[in-house]
């Protein structure tokens, strides 16, 4: 089993409790950096296991190198629980993200799954002293792919404003990670009336974020 841990924004008090109890669990635990190992250290009796993920732009190269790793991962994956830990979340403009689709192609067997953690998109005004009181952009300079609708009060409302948008993927989801938690993923079981938790969210099916 292979979790992609969120590590949060780099305070290492930051982690959550699921994500320090992962790692405790962990028979290899994998970092892409010196950053995220700090983060790890207090938590895992082995030294944790740097991959170098290189920012270049020769594909074959860059291929060659990501099989690898997947690879490498995929060998202790097979035997046991292992933690891939990065910093922020690991499905937001995550290196897990990619790392997942290469793991389908070479150990498809392999099970995968993520622990979220404190990203910077929601730490940032903590550090920066201020707050978010209506909706807002979060932009990496790509275009907008992606639409999250909180507090979903009318989602098949939402889902058909959306699809004049140009968005076609659809996901409903209310009280998640509580005992009465609901994920709908067909579009037909939507519902009309959603609660105060209720989330929404939104794929243009030209974007490639590496769901299975």
């Amino acid at each position: 089993m292979l979790y992609g841990v969120g590590l949060g924004p780099g305070d290492p008090e930051l982690l959550t409790v699921k994500a320090v109890n992962i790692l405790k669990e962990s028979v290899k635990v994998f970092v892409p950096g010196e950053m995220a190992a700090d983060l790890v250290r207090p938590y895992v009796t082995e030294e944790p296991e740097i991959l170098e993920f290189p920012m270049i732009y020769d594909k074959e190269k860059l291929n060659e190198i990501w099989t690898k790793n997947a690879q490498q991962v995929a060998e202790y994956a097979k035997k046991g629980t292992v933690a891939f830990c990065l910093i922020g979340d690991p499905n937001f403009f995550s290196t897990f993200t990619h790392l997942k689709k290469v793991m389908a192609e070479v150990a498809p067997d392999v099970k995968t799954a993520t622990v979220p953690g404190i990203s910077s998109i929601t730490s940032c005004v903590s550090q920066m002293g201020v707050a978010v009181e209506s909706s807002f952009e979060v932009h990496d300079g790509s275009d907008i792919g992606y639409m999250i609708h909180l507090k979903a009060r009318k989602p098949r409302e939402i889902m058909n404003k959306f699809k004049k948008q140009g968005y076609e993927d659809f996901i409903f989801a209310e009280r998640l990670f509580s005992d009465r938690e609901i994920i709908i993923k067909e579009q037909d079981k939507i519902p009309e009336e959603g609660n105060y938790f209720s989330i929404m969210y939104a794929k243009k099916m030209n974007q490639n974020n590496g769901e299975e």
